[in-house]
């Protein structure tokens, strides 16, 4: 009698390192030209399936009121009930749905990105994982960038203004971007 083999199924965590990631933002101002801002507070988890790297999942929460543009009043604008609304809304979410590789070294990430309250199916173009790296601490580290465009209307931020040449004030295109290390948990 045989006996037949399970799979080892070698699933991995690794944890958003805080402190070597970045979420950005840019957006077209007056029609001109690009605003950028980022949201240094961001948080998340990636489940890595090192059998079949699509059936991974990837999680990221960015506190809203931590968004910086260099201009304190845009800030604080950014943060009212105008824009983000960040008492009512404080955070940001993602929450991976399904991954293809679409080239070498090159991902698309669908899922929930809820801004404002709203969720919306979105899909991120991805550079990585890299190659685990160790640190000089001997942690074992991979890195990804992700960019995807979104309309913030679809999300309920509307606010604009009208200049006077007939333009608006805030484009409706924006351009997320994310660089993140993760940090394999012990």
């Amino acid at each position: 009698m045989s006996t037949l083999a399970t799979p080892q199924i070698s699933t991995t965590t690794w944890n958003l390192d805080p402190v070597h990631s970045v979420a950005e933002f840019k957006v077209k101002h007056m029609m001109i030209s690009n605003v950028k801002g980022q949201f240094p507070k961001v948080t998340g988890k990636l489940t890595l399936d090192e059998s079949d790297l699509m059936k991974s999942q990837v999680e990221a929460t960015i506190e809203a009121a931590s968004i910086e543009t260099r201009d304190p009043q845009r800030n604080a604008h950014l943060k009212s009930a105008d824009f983000l609304d960040v008492e009512k809304f404080p955070t940001l979410s993602f929450k991976s749905t399904g991954l293809r590789r679409v080239g070498e070294g090159e991902l698309a990430v669908e899922g929930d990105l809820t801004i404002h309250g709203v969720a919306r199916k979105v899909v991120f173009s991805v550079e990585g994982p890299t190659p685990p790296a160790k640190d000089p601490w001997g942690n074992a580290r991979i890195a990804v960038s992700a960019t995807t465009k979104i309309s913030r209307k679809d999300f309920g931020l509307t606010w604009n203004a009208t200049l006077e040449t007939g333009g608006i004030l805030v484009g409706d295109e924006v351009t997320i971007t994310l660089d993140v290390q993760f940090v394999k948990a012990a």
